[in-house]
C-alpha cells in the first residue's frame, strides 16, 4: 500500500513546489517596493523609512483617483448635455460658445464626481494592495494600517478644503455664469431651415412655405409667403413660381426674389355692420420682385448677470449669511404686520351701531365692562337688529378668512425662499465631508476585500454612493418643505456614514473578515453544533433527517422502476419493427 501510495505523494509534492515558485514569480516584482521599505528599516532612519513608504502609498492612489474624477465627471456631463440637447442643437450657436457652456457646466458637476472619485479610487487603492499581498507585507513590519492611510487622510483632508474653497468662491461664479449663458441659449432662436411642404415661422413676423427645393442650386419653387408684419392676420399673402432666398455675408438680412408671382393684400375696413362689409382687397401680378428680411433678431445676445446675482446658488457664504438674516427680519416684521391688521381690522373692530359717536361706545364699554352674557345681550336686540348684526359678522368672517388664506400663503412662500438659502449655506460644508466621510468607508472597504482592479470597486462604490445621494437628495427635499430644519436634512447622509465609516474603519484595523463567506458558514456551523448538543434537538434533527433520507430512497427505487419499463417498452417497439 505504501509503494502504491509513494507515487502519488511525489507528485503531489512537485505540483505544490511548482505552484509555490509561480506565485512567488509573480508575486516578486509585485512587493519589490515594499521590500525596500522594509530592508530601509533598520539601515534608514524612521523618517526616511516613512517618507518612502507615504511617497508609495500617495503614488499608488493618485493615479486611480485622478482618472476616476475624469471619468466621472465625463459620464455626468454627457448626462447634463443629454438633458439639454434640445436647447443646443440646431440653434448655429458658435464652438467659443458651446465650449464655455460646457466648462461652466463641468464646474456645476464638481460636487458628485468628487466624492465618488474619492471613494472609488480609495477601494481600488487599497483592494489592490491587499490582493497582491503588499498591504500584508506593509503590516507584518509592524505598521498599522492607520498609518498606511495617514498620507491619504492628509491628502484628502487637503481635497476636502480645496474643495470647500471651490465651492465658496468659484462655484457662484460660474453658477451664475451658467444660468445667463443657459437663458440665453434658451432665448436664441432655431437657424433658419425651410424644409418642403411645410410653414416655417423661424423668421419674425413671417411664414413661408416652400413646395419643392432644387437639388442643384439655389433654387426653390411653389413660395407661399404670409407677412404679419402689420399684425392684421392674414391679410398679406404672395405666391411665386420660383424664387431664392439668400443671407447676406454679415448674417443680418434674408435677401428674397421672387418670380412671377401675384401678391394678394386684403384692406382693413371701418368698422361696419356684417351685412354692409365689401371686403376689398388689392392684387399685383410681377414677373420679378425683391425684397429683405430684417435677420437682427437671430442673433446671438447675452443677457444681463444682474438679473441671477441674488440668486441663492450664485451667493458664497458671508453673502448668504447676509441675506437670510435680512430675509428672516423682514418675515418677523411681515408676520407682526399680518397680526395687528388681523386683530385689528378683522377681530377687534367695531361697528358704527345706530350711528353713534365715540362718546356713545365709551358709555357702553364701561357699562359692560364686567361680564356679558352674549346670548342675553343679543335676545335684546330686535329682529332687524338681529339679521344685520348676523349679516355683518359672516361678512367680518369671511373677509378674516380670505386674509388669513393669502397671509398664509405669502407667508410660506417667504419660509420656503428663506430654506433654500439655509440649504445653500449647508451646502458648502457638506461637499467637503462627503470627501472625508467616503474615504475612511472605501479605504478600509477595499483593505477588507481584498479586490482591487475595476468591476468589483465600480460596483460598490456605486452602491455607495447611490445610498448617499438617495438619503442626501431625501434629507434636501425635506428640508425645502419645512419638514425638517436645513441643517438636519443637509447633514442627514453625513449622520448615516460616519458611524459606518467608522465601524469599517474599526473592522479593517483588526483585520476583520466579515465581509467573507466562510466568515458566517463557520459561525452558523458552531451555532449548528452547539443546538445538537442538546438531546431532543438532536433527536428531531435526526427524525426529519432519516424521514428525507427513506423519502430519497423512495423516489430513486421510482425512477429505477420507470427507467426499467422505458427500457422494456423500447426493447418490445424494437422487436415489433425487425419482425
Amino acid at each position: 500500500m505504501h509503494s502504491q501510495n509513494q507515487p502519488n505523494d511525489e507528485e503531489f509534492t512537485k505540483k505544490t513546489t511548482a505552484t509555490f515558485i509561480a506565485i512567488s514569480r509573480q508575486l516578486r516584482p509585485k512587493i519589490s517596493n515594499i521590500a525596500d521599505c522594509l530592508r530601509a528599516t533598520s539601515t534608514a532612519p524612521k523618517h526616511h523609512e516613512v517618507k518612502k513608504l507615504d511617497r508609495f502609498i500617495l503614488k499608488s492612489y493618485i493615479g486611480p483617483f485622478v482618472l476616476t474624477f475624469f471619468i466621472a465627471l465625463f459620464i455626468l456631463l454627457m448626462q447634463f448635455l443629454w438633458r439639454y440637447l434640445d436647447e443646443i442643437v440646431g440653434k448655429g450657436l458658435g464652438a467659443a460658445v458651446i465650449t464655455e457652456f460646457l466648462v461652466y457646466a463641468s464646474s456645476s458637476l464638481v460636487p458628485m464626481a468628487l466624492p465618488l472619485a474619492v471613494l472609488l479610487s480609495s477601494i481600488m487603492t487599497f483592494g489592490n494592495l491587499a490582493e497582491h499581498y503588499e498591504l500584508m507585507a506593509i503590516k507584518s513590519a509592524g505598521i498599522s494600517l492607520v498609518k498606511i492611510m495617514r498620507p491619504l487622510i492628509v491628502f484628502v483632508v487637503g481635497v476636502s478644503i480645496c474643495a470647500f474653497l471651490f465651492s465658496n468662491n468659484i462655484m457662484p461664479y460660474t453658477n451664475l455664469k451658467m444660468a445667463t449663458l443657459l437663458y440665453d441659449i434658451k432665448r436664441q432662436k432655431p437657424e433658419i431651415s425651410i424644409t418642403e411642404g411645410v410653414f416655417s415661422d423661424a423668421i419674425d413676423n413671417y411664414s413661408i412655405k416652400v413646395g419643392r427645393k432644387s437639388r442643384k442650386g439655389p433654387m426653390l419653387y411653389d413660395i407661399m409667403i404670409y407677412n404679419h408684419t402689420e399684425d392684421n392676420g392674414n391679410r398679406d399673402v404672395t405666391l411665386a413660381d420660383s424664387g431664392t432666398m439668400i443671407v447676406t455675408s454679415d448674417k443680418r438680412y434674408m435677401v428674397i426674389t421672387l418670380y412671377s408671382g401675384i401678391n394678394y393684400v386684403e384692406e382693413v375696413e371701418k368698422r361696419r355692420r356684417w351685412n354692409e362689409k365689401e371686403y376689398p382687397q388689392r392684387t399685383t401680378s410681377f414677373q420679378e420682385e425683391r425684397f429683405m428680411i430684417d435677420l437682427s433678431g437671430m442673433d446671438f445676445e447675452r443677457s444681463n448677470e444682474a438679473l441671477y446675482k441674488n440668486s441663492f446658488a450664485m451667493l458664497n457664504l458671508n453673502q448668504l449669511q447676509y441675506t437670510t438674516d435680512s430675509l428672516t427680519k423682514n418675515y418677523n416684521n411681515t408676520a407682526n404686520g399680518y397680526y395687528n391688521n388681523l386683530t385689528r381690522a378683522h377681530y377687534f373692530n367695531k361697528m358704527d351701531y345706530r350711528g353713534q359717536d365715540s362718546l356713545w361706545y365709551q358709555q357702553t364699554e364701561l357699562q359692560t365692562s364686567g361680564e356679558v352674557n352674549i346670548d342675553s345681550l343679543f335676545a335684546t336686540f330686535t329682529q332687524s337688529d338681529m339679521a344685520g348684526v348676523l349679516s355683518y359678522a359672516v361678512q367680518n368672517a369671511r373677509e378674516a378668512k380670505t386674509f388669513i388664506s393669502q397671509s398664509a400663503s405669502e407667508s410660506y412662500s417667504r419660509k420656503k425662499t428663506i430654506k433654500r438659502y439655509e440649504i445653500e449655506w449647508h451646502r458648502k460644508f457638506t461637499l467637503s465631508i462627503a470627501c472625508i466621510l467616503l474615504f475612511f468607508i472605501g479605504a478600509p472597504l477595499g483593505a477588507i476585500i481584498r479586490k482591487g482592479g475595476i468591476g468589483t470597486p465600480i460596483v460598490i462604490s456605486v452602491l455607495f454612493f447611490v445610498i448617499y445621494y438617495v438619503i442626501n437628495i431625501s434629507g434636501e427635499k425635506a428640508a425645502k418643505m419645512g419638514t425638517w430644519p436645513a441643517w438636519l436634512g443637509m447633514w442627514l447622509s453625513s449622520m448615516v456614514f460616519m458611524p459606518m465609516g467608522a465601524f469599517l474603519t474599526y473592522k479593517a484595523v483588526k483585520d476583520a473578515t466579515f465581509l467573507e463567506l466562510s466568515t458566517y458558514t463557520d459561525f452558523f456551523r458552531k451555532v449548528f453544533n452547539k443546538m445538537m448538543a442538546n438531546k431532543r434537538f438532536a433527536a428531531i434533527v435526526n427524525f426529519f433527517m432519516s424521514e428525507e433520507k427513506k423519502a430519497k430512497a423512495k423516489l430513486a427505487v421510482e425512477l429505477e422502476r420507470r427507467k426499467q419499463a422505458l427500457f422494456s417498452s423500447f426493447n418490445s417497439n424494437s422487436g415489433d419493427a425487425d419482425n
